[in-house]
């Protein structure tokens, strides 16, 4: 049996916008409306550099991540070609101007996953 977490009113959630929402665990799920009103949910990292989608321009069914604008399919979570590689989705389902998303997924999805760290931060540092 599925239970369904209520997120917000698909009115909370920008036309060609997002929401991000956070869990217990793991990185956020970024929630997106496009302007047919359609909503989607996925991890809220770009496969690509773990760039935070909830943050990217969305335009049909598609985000672009803010970084270096790979196109994300809102619907299926995998980069549009040339590119490669797919950031984790979440079932969403929409009733009476409802968002929810399954709870199992909130609460166990891509909870391993996390968001590449670059540049000098990287390095570890001794201070002996």
């Amino acid at each position: 049996m599925n239970e369904w977490k209520v997120i917000c009113r698909v009115d909370d959630i920008p036309v060609l916008g997002s929401r991000r929402v956070a869990r217990d665990s793991g990185l956020d799920v970024a929630v997106f409306r496009n302007d047919q009103d359609e909503v989607f949910a996925l991890l809220d990292r770009c496969p690509h550099k773990g760039g935070p989608l909830s943050q990217g321009i969305v335009f049909g069914t598609s985000v672009a991540c803010p970084l270096h604008n790979w196109t994300i399919g809102l619907d299926s979570g995998c980069a549009k070609e040339p590119d490669e590689g797919c950031t984790p989705r979440f079932a969403v389902k929409v009733e009476g101007g409802l968002v929810s998303l399954n709870a199992a997924e909130l609460a166990g999805h891509a909870t391993d996953l996390t968001r590449p760290v670059a540049g000098p931060a990287r390095r570890t540092v001794s201070c002996a």
